[in-house]
């Protein structure tokens, strides 16, 4: 799996569909087919993202390993 921002690979998964990209500090939430991104602020609220990003599918399947 890659950033949708940055294209990074280093991508950690922080819940059950939940995960968090170390090189551009935004969090990704994982639902079926449909991936939502937020920007986490500095009091730790979340901030959604997803009007910059195309409602794309998720392509990769997910895995916690091999990341």
């Amino acid at each position: 799996m890659r950033c949708p921002n940055c294209n990074s690979k280093d991508i950690g998964k922080i819940g059950s569909h939940q995960f968090y990209c170390w090189s551009c500090f935004i969090e990704l939430t994982v639902n079926g087919e449909k991936m939502s991104v937020y920007q986490v602020e500095e009091d730790g609220t979340l901030s959604s993202l997803d009007d910059l990003f195309a409602s794309e599918p998720v392509s990769e399947p997910l895995q916690a390993g091999g990341m």
